[in-house]
């Protein structure tokens, strides 16, 4: 059974995920990555070499999700950082949703739930740790050009979550984050748009950001990296507006 690194990073194989996982081994840190997508995952380990794992694993499918938390239990040292970039986005009007459409965002949830459940306890064990969520400007702000609800329900919840779990764990040591994004370029979109037309599309939303562009993944990325960094051993609990401008007001 293979053992887990000092970061796990659920849906690191691209995105900003992997923009994460690049930051923290940069630092030194080897990073573990989880994905679903075996090719993503063999050009990652290509990519950062002998210091960092991959698992495949899908969320999506209960046996596969109860194989990865027994890993995470099993585990024989300490998880240090936990980021939980694993998302799916594809809108759809309120009235045209169905129970499926639902449920791709919920089930999500539910195994980021006891991922983070799981590595919790691991931290708790190993004296402490750090995790950091992907939120969504979305769960804040509704946006008729792109409608969904269930989506942002779902990363509403992951807000909340990363309340509750920020004054529970933090007796233990853990700190609790998450960053909340609004127009990243990443490969997310591909649900509905075709992957050579992404960063075309997206164009038409730089001026939906005050700061006058799209993010890139490194953007994320960076305050990511620096939420799990000594440098914010004061914030826990946290919810940071990484989106260009958008919640404080749009052109």
């Amino acid at each position: 059974m293979n053992n887990i690194n000092s970061a796990l990073i659920i849906g690191g194989s691209s995105g900003m995920g992997l923009a994460t996982a690049m930051k923290l081994i940069n630092r030194g840190i080897s990073v573990t990555i989880v994905g679903r997508d075996l090719k993503k995952l063999e050009e990652a380990k290509t990519l950062f070499g002998e210091n960092s794992n991959t698992l495949q694993h899908d969320l999506y499918d209960k046996d596969c999700l109860n194989k990865l938390i027994e890993v995470i239990n099993n585990n024989q040292s300490q998880i240090k950082y936990l980021v939980n970039a694993a998302g799916y986005f594809n809108p759809k009007a309120f009235l045209d949703q169905e129970a499926n459409d639902y449920d791709a965002y919920m089930d999500i949830n539910k195994a980021i739930f006891f991922i983070s459940q799981a590595v919790a306890s691991n931290m708790k064990k190993y004296d402490g740790g750090n995790i950091v969520h992907i939120g969504s400007m979305w769960a804040k702000q509704a946006i008729k050009a792109t409608p969904s609800s269930s989506y942002s329900m779902a990363k509403a919840g992951l807000h909340s979550l990363t309340q509750h779990m920020a004054m529970e764990l933090a007796e233990f040591n853990i700190r609790v984050n998450a960053v909340s994004p609004a127009v990243v370029e990443t490969s997310i979109y591909g649900a509905f748009i075709e992957p050579t037309e992404i960063h075309n599309a997206l164009q038409g939303f730089n001026d939906f950001h005050p700061i006058g562009r799209i993010g890139q993944v490194d953007d994320v990325a960076s305050s990511i990296d620096f939420l799990l960094s000594d440098d914010t051993s004061w914030v826990t609990g946290a919810i940071w507006d990484v989106d260009g401008g958008v919640i404080a007001g749009r052109n």
